[in-house]
Parts: structure tokens; C-alpha cells; sequence
């Protein structure tokens, strides 16, 4: 079936394009199958270069989405399930007591009515002390319940948020810019990245002490937060970098988000807590790539980290696209 898929699309004939559509085949990736048939849909030529970036980004043993990821989605539904299961027992009790009002228009004319009276008074006496302990447990389970979802949804928010800066953290935005590639692929829009590193982040903490540090990193990421969109992701991504996921918008419209963040940075002003002294302008360094059809996320953001080094390397405080990118050594 591989076979045949690999030469209707006339995907090249090479081991990684075979384990490709392989995977593909056996439909174990929900994330390959959907890539893969948003691209057949657009008309889009599997060639060599296609095909190695969906060996990387989906087949290759390290891109694999983390199974526990629906985990509170498969908990709500749990939840969800209990309480519709709760609200049919509360009907059914309420069908019951209903039925037994009916019995009291059939009995048979001959009964003593007096004996049928007292038996449904007592089954109605019943059912409706059944009925009312059950809407009470019900409201009581209820109410457990919704505690339950807003715990998980704060276990949720912790787990994909930055303890120190509050900007989503590194597995927020890998979940996040997965599914902004798909989007990007299936509207065939645009989806720009740009990565944020403190210059000199170091001489903060060696001059002034860890605190400040953590006080710079926070003010970065204030703006950082305060210039993207709603629709767009900001995030720590690891030690003083941090970078935003912008879906929608292409290369230069990104670059202008990137540029305004990183004047703001340079002219906010960071005073010391303990002194009230003003500590020297922060600056940042700014690397800005855009999405490239079905490549992996780390293709992606390595070409903002080439941007952001070279940023450093022509003296820091400045943005670096990357079409401005110096060819690497040894490229040819």
C-alpha cells in the first residue's frame, strides 16, 4: 500500500520516503495523516525535500506527540460522561414516580379503593423520598464534579506555564506550534517565529545577583507578552531565551512584531527592589523565520537561533531575518 501511495504521488524511491508513507499507511500518526492529506488535497508534489521534513518531523524516534497530552481532555469527557449518566438516573426516577400515578387511574374496579390508596401513597412516598435523596446526591456530585474540572484545568495552566516569567513554557509551545503547522498547511497560511535572547544576561546575574536576573527576565517577558497578539503564543523557551509563535502572519509582518518588542525592551527602565537604583538598558538580540511547508518545528527555530547569533554577532540590539542569514561555514 506504501508502494502504491509513493508512486501515485510520485514520491521519490529512498528508505525515508518509504517509511514515510509506511507510517502513513498504517495510520498509527494521526499528525502524519493529517499533514499528508492536507497536502495531497492542495496538489502539493512530494519531492525529496517534502519527504525528508516529514521523515523528521513525524517518523524519526524523537518526534513522536506525547501520549499523556489528552490526558485532561479524556478526563473532562470522564467527567462529562458521569454527570450525563447522573441526570439519566434523575429522569428515570421522575418516569417512575409517574408510573406509579398512572397504576392509581387503573386499578380494578373491584379492589377496595382504600387498600390502593394506601399502597400508592406509600410507593409515592417512597419514590419521592428516593427521588429527593438522589437530586440531592446529584447536586452534591455535581458540584464535586465541577470542583474537579477547575482543579484540573489549574493543574492544567500550571503545567504549561513558566513559574518565573508566567509565559507559556517549553511544552505549551512545542503542542502549540505543532498545531500551528497543521493550521498553516490546511488554510495554506502563513505562520512566522521569532526568538528572543538577553544580551549579556549573564553580567546581570554576576553584577547584581540572581534576583535581578529574574527581575530582567520578567520584564522581557512582560513586553514580549504585552506586543504579540491574542491569537499568537508567547513562551519561555529555555534559560534567558524566549520566543513567540505568530499564526497568520508571514516573514515581515513577524519581523515588524519582533522590532517593536525589542525597542520596547530597550527602552523600559529596571530599577534594583532593594535600592531603588536604576540598573543599566536591557537589551535583546532577535532571530525571525518563517514556516516552510511541512518542515519540522525545529528546522524552523533553528533558523531564528542562525538569526539571533548573527544578531550578536553584529554587535546585539537588532533583529536578523532569515533572509539576511550569512551562509554557514562549509556550505557550498
Amino acid at each position: 500500500r506504501a508502494m502504491r501511495l509513493m508512486s501515485q504521488q510520485s514520491a521519490p524511491p529512498t528508505p525515508t520516503s518509504f517509511a514515510v508513507w509506511f507510517e502513513y499507511s498504517l495510520g498509527n500518526s494521526l499528525a502524519l495523516r493529517k499533514t499528508i492529506d492536507i497536502l495531497i488535497a492542495g496538489k502539493r508534489k512530494f519531492d525529496p525535500a517534502i519527504n525528508h521534513e516529514l521523515y523528521i518531523t513525524y517518523v524519526t524516534p524523537h518526534s513522536g506527540v506525547d501520549p499523556l497530552s489528552d490526558l485532561p481532555d479524556q478526563l473532562s469527557g470522564l467527567l462529562a460522561t458521569a454527570q450525563q449518566f447522573l441526570n439519566t438516573a434523575v429522569t428515570d426516577n421522575q418516569t417512575h414516580i409517574k408510573a406509579l400515578g398512572e397504576v392509581s387511574s387503573e386499578a380494578a374496579a373491584d379492589a377496595d379503593p382504600r387498600t390502593i390508596i394506601a399502597k400508592l401513597v406509600d410507593e409515592l412516598s417512597k419514590a419521592t423520598t428516593r427521588a429527593a435523596t438522589l437530586e440531592a446526591n446529584f447536586a452534591a456530585t455535581s458540584e464535586e464534579l465541577d470542583s474537579i474540572r477547575d482543579s484540573l484545568k489549574a493543574a492544567e495552566q500550571r503545567s504549561n506555564t513558566d513559574a518565573l516569567t508566567g509565559l507559556a513554557n517549553r511544552h505549551s509551545m512545542d503542542e502549540f506550534l505543532r498545531l500551528a503547522q497543521i493550521a498553516a498547511m490546511e488554510k495554506d497560511e502563513s505562520l512566522s517565529v521569532f526568538l528572543i535572547d538577553i544580551d549579556h544576561f549573564k553580567k546581570f546575574n554576576d553584577d547584581y545577583g540572581h534576583q535581578v536576573g529574574d527581575q530582567v527576565l520578567r520584564l522581557v517577558a512582560k513586553v514580549l507578552q504585552e506586543g504579540v497578539r491574542e491569537v499568537d503564543l508567547a513562551a519561555r523557551y529555555g534559560g534567558e531565551e524566549l520566543i513567540a509563535v505568530l499564526p497568520g502572519a508571514d516573514l515581515e509582518a513577524c519581523t515588524s512584531v519582533a522590532e517593536r518588542v525589542r525597542r520596547r525592551i530597550a527602552e523600559a527602565k529596571l530599577t534594583r527592589r532593594a535600592t531603588g537604583k536604576e540598573i543599566g538598558s536591557i537589551t535583546v538580540s532577535i532571530g525571525v523565520a518563517q514556516f516552510r511547508l511541512a518542515e519540522s518545528a525545529d528546522n524552523m527555530i533553528e533558523r531564528c537561533d542562525r538569526g539571533l547569533y548573527q544578531a550578536k554577532r553584529l554587535g546585539r540590539n537588532r533583529t536578523v531575518t532569515e533572509t539576511e542569514l550569512e551562509p554557514e561555514a562549509g556550505a557550498a
